[in-house]
Parts: C-alpha cells; structure tokens; sequence
C-alpha cells in the first residue's frame, strides 16, 4: 500500500510533518491536506503532530531565510503535488545547506524553483491589475482571480501601500476576503461576511470615467500592440480591470 500523509492544509503543519518524516527516514509516497480524498490503493496515515509554538519556531530556524520563501511560495501555488516537492526539496537541504538552490540539475529543485518563480511573478503583476471601488461608507473593495494563493501576500502589500485606508480584496475563485482595518488584516472566508459590493459611493462612477479617460488618452494609437499588451496583462485578468474588461 501506498503512504499518504495527511497534514491541516496550514504552513507550519506541512513543514512540521515534513521535518518528522525526514527525522524518522520515513519516504510518503505523498502529502496531501486532510480533506484529500485517497483511492484503494493507498493508506492514509493522520499523525497526531504537537503543533507546539516552540518546536514550530525550531524547525523555522533550521532553514535559511531564503530558503523558508522559496518553499512559501510553492506552498501557496495551484501546483498537484507541491507537498511531495517540498518534501524532497528539503531532503536534500541538509547535504547542501544554502547552495542547495545551485543543484538545478536535481528535478525537485528546479521543480521548486520554477513554481516559486511563477507565483512570485503572478504576485508582482497583480500589485498593478487591483482595481478598488469606493464603496459608501468610504471602503475599498477589490476582487481578484489569481492562479495562485497570493492574498496574503498582496494583503502585505496594500497594508503598507494604502495604511491610511480601510480596504477589503476579495479571492473570488478560493472564497475568501482581506480586511484592513488600518491597523491589521484578516484573511476569513466570504462565506463568514455579506458584501453589497453594488453600495458604491456617489462619487465611484465619476472615478471610473476618469480612470478609462486617462487609460484612453495616453495611449499612442500608431503604436498599439495587442499581442504585447496581452502578454504584459493577460486575458484572465480582464474581468476586474476597469479599463479593459468591456473588451471582453
């Protein structure tokens, strides 16, 4: 029978499973979150982990900085089996410490390099493709539709970008909403709060027009290029941007 090994689908849980599969030399034939649901040929094995703070913070510590984001990253991303590639990754973390990501030749580097690299482009693009409404009671409200699960990370960003403002941006396709409250956010499921995104405040259209006036006017017709634009703002994308989803 093959071994899968379930974890609570949180960060820590996986790196905490991870480092007892690697002290125990127990290889899983995968890792997948709890709600996984397993066929007849595999054995699903629920470990009762401790999840203390202190023996989190220790195994946080046995990895470079560096190392820690790069595996973050594959961690949020849509990829089958990202669990496994950061298990092997980190096997061989101990062999070559923090030149570990110098051995392209081993495939579940380049694995976890490539994957961190596409999440961490994704994240930088949509810090330019959010599109906040005014609502009445003065909050910014976005939605967004990303590949990967980057709010958090984007969460960061308009914490410091926009900290002077009550903001909320809305994961549509993982149901799930940021709440900035000028001080912190919070990450809860929409399910957990009623939106009347529609509630926009009096001025919102005027906002708008003037936005789609601005994106038209300084565009330079002789030199339109739709292919190049496309690949700098792709179409999936579109549905949220104001001045190009009536395009669509």
């Amino acid at each position: 029978m093959a071994n899968v090994y379930l974890y609570n689908g949180n960060f820590l849980n996986l790196l905490e499973l991870i480092n007892y599969l690697l002290s125990n030399n127990t290889r899983p034939f995968n890792i997948k979150p709890i709600n996984y649901n397993a066929d007849m040929f595999e054995n699903i094995i629920n470990l009762k982990l401790e999840n203390k703070q202190d023996i989190i913070k220790l195994y946080l510590q046995l990895y470079d900085k560096y190392i820690l984001k790069i595996i973050y990253y594959v961690f949020i991303s849509n990829e089958n089996n990202k669990e496994l590639i950061i298990y092997y990754y980190l096997l061989n973390y101990p062999k070559y410490k923090n030149n570990l990501n110098y051995m392209r030749n081993l495939k579940c580097v380049s694995e976890t390099l490539r994957i961190s690299q596409k999440v961490s482009r994704e994240n930088h693009k949509m810090k330019g493709f959010v599109r906040f409404v005014e609502l009445k009671n003065k909050v910014l409200y976005a939605k967004i539709k990303p590949d990967n699960d980057i709010l958090y990370l984007l969460s960061i960003h308009f914490k410091n970008r926009l900290k002077n403002e009550y903001w909320m941006i809305e994961d549509v396709e993982r149901k799930i909403i940021s709440i900035y409250d000028k001080q912190n956010f919070y990450i809860i499921k929409t399910s957990d709060l009623i939106i009347n995104a529609h509630n926009k405040s009096v001025d919102e259209d005027e906002f708008a027009s003037l936005w789609q006036l601005f994106y038209q006017t300084i565009g330079i017709k002789e030199r339109k290029n739709l292919s190049c634009r496309q690949n700098f703002m792709p179409k999936k994308y579109w549905p949220y941007l104001l001045e190009v989803r009536d395009e669509l």
